[in-house]
C-alpha cells in the first residue's frame, strides 16, 4: 500500500484546511485509514480514523472541529479541519492498516498562525 497525502499549508487561527490521502497498491485489504500528527519536539499522536465499515473516531482535542471521511471507491480519506488553532501546527501523516501491515504517507505540514 502506498499513501500520498496533500493539502497542508499555512492558515490563520480560526481558518480551515482539508487534507487528502490517496491510497494505491493492495488497497482491497485496508481496514483502517486515518491521520496522525507530530508537532516539533513531541511524539506522534492520533488524530482521527475511519474504518472500512464506515465508523469514525477522533481525538478529544479535535472533536467538533475536525471531520474524517473516506471514499473506498476513490481509495481516498480526507480530514476536514475547521476552527484551527496554533496548537494544531504539526506534520500530519496519513495512516492505513490492513491485514498485511501498517503504512504511512510522507506527511504534510500544517501551520496555524495566531
Amino acid at each position: 500500500v502506498q499513501l500520498q497525502a496533500s493539502g497542508g499549508g499555512l492558515v490563520q487561527a480560526g481558518g480551515s484546511l482539508r487534507l487528502s490521502c490517496a491510497a494505491s497498491g493492495s488497497i482491497a485489504s485496508i481496514n483502517f485509514m486515518g491521520w496522525y500528527r507530530q508537532a516539533p519536539g513531541k511524539q506522534r499522536e492520533f488524530v482521527a480514523i475511519a474504518t472500512s465499515s464506515g465508523s469514525t473516531n477522533s481525538a478529544d482535542s479535535v472533536k467538533g472541529r475536525f471531520t474524517i471521511s473516506r471514499d473506498d471507491a476513490k481509495n481516498t480519506v480526507w480530514l476536514q479541519m475547521n476552527s484551527l488553532k496554533p496548537e494544531d501546527t504539526a506534520v500530519y501523516y496519513c495512516n492505513a492498516v490492513s491485514g498485511l501491515g501498517m503504512y504511512w504517507g510522507q506527511g504534510t505540514q500544517v501551520t496555524v498562525s495566531s
